[in-house]
């Protein structure tokens, strides 16, 4: 009985949709959708043997949007009440009327499917006492040495269950998953502090935090943290950087990721306008944008448009070769969405957005790339980076870093920072690890729009200017 009412409601709600992307229609829309999105967030911390953050909250709403002459039109609601869904309907319509802009016509796919999250525990199935229970045990594993001043640990969760109808006959329904963990330590000796980090993201279910063992995660973190406090400066200036799956992501993310977001080429925004068929990186680098790759953090099925996720190749062996695109950036550039029209929830606009950004792997082991470089650096772990998609240039800070000397790793470093033309490092680029990680975050875009995204790649060696520690 429980199972049939649960799906009356589903099919209820999609019969809401459908009349309100009928009703815009009457309306005037050239094309319409309507959105509905349910999203439930737990997140719990620890620090030093105290839950310090116990949080769970849900949210939900429909978002229509309209499209006539050439422009948008949204509307929300903040209920799944028919009449309030109606009238956000004919609120987009409005707001999309004015003077037209435009003829063009937007292609959508029909797509007619419904889809459960691919998990195997699904977090609905665990009892909150389990997930306090990661927290505080990796809270505690991290209690290995006097230096160690607090220790953290983290445990988020997220599910969203979306529906979609549009004008051109889609009828879709999903659910995502997002399950990750973390131990932070930080440790001081009487003269520094330093800090590390660690822990697993998905788009899995709580398997991830089953599949790991959290006593050698705590132990670790705890170690590199006390390891680093033996750290030094780091040189500066114009040197040989071997950056790790994470500041690979950055570089991939910052420098070419957000230049290559179709409203960014659209608005002549991106300093890889026109770039397409040219020669921007060595002829080892290749690129991706993937929204299909299974348990990573940025992975969808389906945007927030309703269209496939899709993997777009960004660049092929130093050629670039393609952009990222929502319904409108596409339309306007003749091509086909990728799907990468992304909203934060339901209440936010569309934009091109990222997925899981990535390079592709080389032909070398990790070790192999640091004994055959006479003199450089070894990136370990991001603290931030920055865009530059207009000058395409590329800023991020390191965590912490090795020197290399003689093709051996002599000590370890303090944070730096990495800096240079995004064309020129990947132009250097000489060697690529066979390993490629990829490491999950958030995305903002827009005033402080959101989106679940992860960014990676392999070791990679290549030229850029670096910063002196702190």
């Amino acid at each position: 009985m429980m199972q049939q009412a649960v799906l009356m409601k589903a099919e209820e709600a999609q019969d809401i949709l459908q009349n309100a992307v009928d009703r815009m229609q009457d309306l005037g829309a050239e094309f319409s959708d309507a959105r509905s999105q349910t999203v439930r967030v737990t997140g719990i911390s620890s620090m030093n043997g105290d839950i310090r953050q116990l949080v769970q909250k849900s949210t939900g709403g429909v978002c229509l949007r309209a499209w006539a002459g050439g422009r948008w039109g949204y509307g929300t609601a903040t209920s799944f009440d028919r009449e309030a869904v109606m009238r956000a309907a004919e609120q987009a319509v409005r707001n999309a009327s004015g003077e037209r802009k435009s003829d063009m016509q937007l292609e959508p796919a029909t797509v007619r499917e419904h889809r459960r999250a691919d998990v195997r525990i699904h977090p609905d199935s665990v009892d909150l006492s389990d997930k306090i229970a990661t927290v505080q045990d990796l809270d505690r594993a991290q209690a290995i040495d006097d230096r160690i001043i607090n220790r953290i640990g983290s445990y988020s969760e997220e599910i969203k269950t979306n529906a979609l109808v549009n004008s051109a006959g889609s009828d879709l329904s999903w659910e995502e998953v997002r399950t990750l963990c973390r131990a932070m330590s930080v440790a001081a000796d009487g003269q520094r502090m330093e800090r590390y980090y660690d822990g697993p993201d998905s788009t899995l279910g709580f398997e991830v935090v089953r599949d790991a063992d959290l006593e050698e995660l705590g132990r670790v973190t705890a170690r590199e943290a006390i390891e680093t406090l033996k750290a030094d400066r780091a040189p500066s200036g114009n040197l040989t950087v071997i950056s790790d799956p994470m500041v690979s992501g950055l570089l991939a993310h910052e420098a070419m990721g957000h230049a290559s977001e179709g409203d960014e080429i659209t608005k002549k925004r991106s300093f890889l306008t026109g770039a397409v068929g040219r020669k921007v990186a060595s002829d080892i680098i290749t690129m991706y944008d993937n929204g299909t790759v299974r348990g990573a953090h940025g992975s969808v099925p389906f945007d927030d448009e309703g269209t496939p996720s899709s993997c777009t190749t960004i660049i092929d062996h130093g050629v670039y070769r393609g952009y990222m695109h929502s319904l409108e950036t596409a339309s306007q550039l003749g091509v086909k969405p990728t799907g990468n029209g992304r909203a934060e929830n339901y209440g936010k606009r569309v934009w091109v957005r990222m997925t899981n950004t990535y390079f592709g792997p080389g032909e070398w082991d990790r070790d192999e790339i640091i004994a055959d470089t006479k003199d450089g650096i070894l990136c370990d772990k991001m603290v931030n980076g920055m865009e530059d998609p207009v000058g395409g240039c590329f800023e991020a800070k390191c965590l912490r870093g090795f020197l290399i000397r003689n093709g051996e790793i002599v000590k370890p470093l303090q944070s730096f920072t990495l800096t240079g033309k995004s064309v020129d490092i990947l132009s250097s680029a000489d060697a690529l690890s066979k390993e490629v990680v990829l490491d999950g975050g958030m995305c903002g875009k827009g005033i402080e729009d959101w989106v679940r995204v992860s960014s990676g790649g392999p070791y990679m060696r290549a030229r850029m200017i670096v910063g002196g520690g702190q």
